[in-house]
């Protein structure tokens, strides 16, 4: 049978590939919903290709335009209905807009393909038991969570026989720099990463290692591991994804070469794969495989995101918002990259507890964050105005 997928997030750089493994196994899948925030006339090229039923536009101003070019699909703007008419629900919406999509999808019992990390760190005690949902399930997309979830398989028994999970970070564009050689350092040194293509957003966080820091917590919402059991070490070849130790000293790790369409495929296909090799290794060619511990003095998001998660409640909530902030002000040129890390500590030593049972409970949450975090990037962009005006 063939699988209808929907696709909320279809502009960006995960949207973009699932399409590119839709076209490579294009028997096996049927595009029913594409959804887009503003990028309006990439998603109607790419519904003219795939002639989804559905296709969501969330800003009013750029709705019309796809009603006027897609006669033959019906036009909403809330991306969450795309979930409806689809067996997989991929979501690569960037940052906490994409926490309806993930509670719909497992609302409606559907297959949960999931990229936007941003949702479960920021809202776990509100996922994790819609989980229950018949029918629900979330296979991640992330490189890294993908790994781990094709390690896990190696396991009758999970909760007993996992030791420890072993994250990898390429270390991004700035590895093996120090605190000093980064003050000043722009936006396009940031978005050179070394390895992977993503967009902006996953790419600064890379740079931080807060993307690191973030997948520590996903990790735990996903798989329940304990974060003293969660580590983290830096594979500047990204191409060992990462391992699971196990109880009698085995470690299972996934080794592919870095192409985001092989988590993407593994997710759609689960508990298949599909036949195209994506990340295909040339082990005569590969030579050498490196790892060394994170340097958590000058990446200091990294250490940020275990002291969120294991404070627990909302506060993951508050650092996820807290980031999104401050790397929205460094991509505009109002914020020095150092701090980035700055503001969201700030954020975090200012986390007040609060109610987390409900999606409403978690808005509020990072709402309240966010005004924070703007608040420190208000007062660092002010000081900054004063020292250009004085030097």
């Amino acid at each position: 049978m063939t699988v209808r997928v929907a696709i909320a997030g279809s502009s960006g750089s995960i949207g973009t590939q699932t399409l590119d493994v839709i076209r490579a196994e294009r028997d096996a899948y049927e595009v029913v919903g594409l959804g887009v925030g503003t990028s309006v006339e990439a998603l109607i090229d790419q519904a003219h290709e795939f002639r989804p039923a559905v296709v969501a536009v969330a800003d009013p101003e750029h709705r019309a335009r796809a009603a006027a070019a897609l006669p033959f699909a019906e036009v909403v703007g809330e991306l969450p209905a795309l979930v409806e008419g689809a067996d997989v629900v991929v979501n690569a919406v960037v940052g906490f807009a994409g926490l309806p999509v993930t509670v719909e999808a497992l609302r409606r019992g559907r297959r949960l393909a999931l990229a936007n990390k941003e949702s479960l760190i920021a809202a776990g005690p509100v996922v994790q038991p819609l989980r229950a949902t018949p029918g629900a399930e979330i296979v991640p997309v992330d490189s890294e969570h993908c790994a781990v979830h094709q390690c896990l398989r190696a396991s009758a028994d999970p909760d007993r026989e996992v030791a420890r999970i072993v994250l990898t970070a390429s270390g991004g564009p700035f590895r093996g720099r120090d605190a000093a050689s980064l003050a000043d350092v722009d936006v396009a040194a940031a978005l050179e990463h070394p390895t992977w293509r993503m967009g902006p957003k996953i790419t600064i966080d890379s740079s931080t290692l807060m993307n690191k820091g973030l997948e520590v917590i996903e990790a735990h919402e996903l798989f329940g591991t304990p974060f003293e059991r969660i580590e983290v070490v830096v594979h500047p070849q990204s191409v060992v994804h990462s391992m699971v130790e196990f109880s009698d000293g085995c470690t299972m790790a996934q080794l592919s070469l870095p192409d985001m369409r092989l988590p993407i495929g593994y997710a759609l296909a689960h508990p298949r794969r599909i036949s195209t090799p994506f990340g295909r290794i040339d082990w005569g060619s590969l030579g050498r495989l490196d790892f060394e511990p994170p340097d958590t003095a000058t990446f200091r998001c990294l250490s940020l995101a275990y002291d969120a998660g294991r404070a627990g409640g909302t506060a993951p909530a508050w650092l996820s918002a807290a980031n999104e902030v401050a790397v929205d002000a460094f991509l505009a040129g109002g914020l020095r990259w150092p701090q980035i890390a700055e503001v969201c500590d700030e954020v975090l030593q200012a986390h007040e507890p609060g109610a987390d049972a409900t999606v409403d409970d978690i808005v509020a949450a990072d709402g309240h964050a966010r005004r924070v975090a703007r608040s420190a990037v208000l007062r660092r962009q002010t000081v900054r105005g004063r020292e250009a005006v004085t030097g």
